[in-house]
């Protein structure tokens, strides 16, 4: 794929969806500038194409987080927060992606590798994974956008106790408590997040710009601005000629009927 990436990422196409790998597993998958200034790039230069996308760590662990090499040397407070906005442009271009991203966890997804995961749209677990956030014990901070969005996936006392006792979660309490959605045996991960990603792929671009954009402001806002952008948000979803097809498709039994599979 014609991405600018740093070695540390590798991309690759399977039809409308594109599949990134963290590719430093001699270091855990430990995020470093580069990485993440990869990561941003990828993000906001998808290929027009392009309608989901997988990411995934390579080697025994998803991302163990921040290379602490990144924040060692003389102290800067101007430095170090420039370096926390520089991971948040990054993993807002992840969350804010046109498209959405689907994450496969396993082993170690630590610190900044759980704030990278919680920037994803679906994650999908396999049973090797853990999660921890050891900045408590490092005399550090989230930095890269974990104190907003892991406290919505989990809650804020639990986050508390993960960074002041330095708990960590199992990957099925992870799945208990909200950080995946998706619980699978061990190696299944990728081949779940690929049928997931191919699904989405297949969703109109305009539905699937609103469940990404609209969604989270629609559930942010008061009920009387919420269901004011839903109206507007539905209006300009059902007028769209693909969304009319879709609906004539289902009308005259062109579109098959939801039914539930049970595991």
């Amino acid at each position: 794929m014609p991405y600018d990436l740093p070695s540390t990422l590798h991309a690759t196409r399977d039809g409308a969806v594109a599949v990134l790998r963290l590719s430093r597993p001699d270091k855990r998958n430990a995020l470093d500038d580069e990485t993440v200034k990869g990561l941003r790039r990828f993000f906001a230069e998808l290929d027009e194409d392009v309608r989901a996308v997988v990411l995934y760590g390579e080697g025994a662990h998803f991302s163990a987080g921040l290379d602490l090499g990144e924040v060692t040397g003389e102290p800067d407070i101007h430095r170090g927060i420039l370096h926390s906005q520089m991971w948040h442009r990054a993993f807002h271009e992840i969350q804010f992606a046109r498209v959405p991203v689907f994450s496969v966890l396993h082993g170690a997804v630590v610190g900044g590798g759980l704030e990278l995961a919680a920037s994803t749209h679906v994650r999908i677990a396999e049973k090797s994974a853990y999660y921890a956030l050891p900045e408590g014990q490092r005399g550090i901070f989230l930095g890269g956008g974990g104190s907003v969005r892991i406290p919505r996936l989990i809650g804020v006392p639990l986050v508390q106790d993960m960074m002041l006792t330095g708990r960590t979660l199992s990957a099925e309490e992870g799945y208990t408590f909200g950080v995946s959605q998706y619980l699978v045996e061990e190696g299944a991960g990728l081949a779940k997040a690929m049928e997931l990603a191919k699904k989405a792929a297949g969703n109109a671009v305009m539905t699937n710009f609103a469940v990404l954009h609209a969604l989270p402001q629609i559930a942010e806002s008061s009920p009387s601005a919420g269901f004011f952008t839903e109206s507007l948000m539905a209006a300009i979803a059902e007028t769209t000629p693909e969304a009319q097809q879709r609906l004539r498709d289902f009308l005259e039994k062109r579109a098959a009927k939801i039914t539930h599979k049970k595991d």
